[in-house]
């Protein structure tokens, strides 16, 4: 990787692990369904825009119910899920259990596409879920609340797994610019029902404004743009070395921007899970190529 590659591949974890920041600050004010509802609204606006400039012509009407599936397993499930844990859970731990999605990612792969469990893939798995119970097991008397929350980012990680099998199967050949705006626009219709019945009760502040304008435009459409430059750049293999950055960023990020703290045990579980994502990740990478066509789907990165 050329050192251009590598900057670009620093801010995009920088970025990815800022949203779990922005959306423990977010989540209180606005509740996870309205704010994931304009955060994925504005999204798709600023990538038509992107889109505009560029002169992409956007195809995603062929492919709608596909394209329904995959905003909500991929975007408004998720991205909800990881909200509400954050109304309880610190945004390092969040960014730390979202950190499992290649372990949920290779059992959906086995029990739904016969992609065959690896002895690295097993390993990888249990040792995973030794991380969790590490950083689960930490919190003692913590209460359900807290575990209702590791439940949810857990199953936020198993919705990206499913994800990302789904659009291995059902976007061949698409172009990734047409995935980002397809699934954006699908979660932002899923949401917007029920985001009536969920309006919070005072008009929001500068800050949280400010707040959903950054996950919208940057932690989402501007994130997108420099993934995909990076694919094209480096190739799919090397771009998964944001999955073991983006946590790292969103402790560092939790502890400067909220004073969250950073314990031996959360540095612990941290180490077996991103351990147990290398394994899996290993076992994986022959069914890749090292290079990928970029007028080719991209894969599924999960997106706080």
């Amino acid at each position: 990787m050329k050192p251009r590659d590598i900057l670009m591949l620093l801010a995009l974890a920088a970025i990815w692990g800022s949203s779990f920041l922005f959306l423990r600050i977010g989540a209180p004010a606005l509740g996870p369904i309205v704010l994931i509802e304009v955060r994925v609204a504005l999204a798709t606006l600023a990538l038509f825009v992107f889109a505009w400039v560029g002169r992409h012509r956007v195809r995603i009407l062929h492919k709608w119910w596909q394209y329904l599936v995959l905003g909500a397993a991929n975007a408004a499930l998720p991205f909800t899920l990881i909200a509400t844990a954050e109304l309880h859970l610190d945004s390092g731990l969040a960014a730390i259990l979202n950190a499992t999605t290649p372990l949920f990612t290779a059992v959906v792969a086995w029990a739904w596409a016969k992609e065959p469990l690896t002895t690295g893939k097993v390993l990888g798995v249990v040792l995973g879920i030794a991380g969790v119970a590490v950083l689960v097991g930490g919190w003692g008397s913590g209460g359900a609340s807290l575990y209702a929350a590791a439940g949810c980012s857990l199953a936020a990680a198993l919705s990206y797994g499913v994800a990302g099998v789904f659009s291995a199967r059902a976007f061949r050949g698409e172009k990734p610019m047409d995935m980002a705006i397809g699934q954006q626009f699908a979660a932002a219709l899923w949401l917007l029902p029920l985001s009536f019945f969920a309006l919070p009760a005072a008009p929001p502040s500068g800050l949280i404004v400010a707040v959903v304008l950054v996950l919208a435009v940057v932690c989402t459409a501007a994130a997108y743009l420099l993934y995909f430059a990076l694919i094209q750049s480096v190739g799919a293999l090397r771009t998964l070395i944001v999955t073991f950055l983006v946590p790292a960023f969103a402790v560092l990020w939790g502890a400067v921007g909220l004073g969250e703290p950073v314990s031996v045990r959360m540095l612990v579980g941290l180490a077996v899970i991103l351990s147990s994502v290398a394994l899996v990740v290993s076992g994986s990478a022959p069914r890749h190529r090292a290079r990928q066509d970029p007028d080719q789907a991209a894969p599924q990165t999960p997106v706080s």
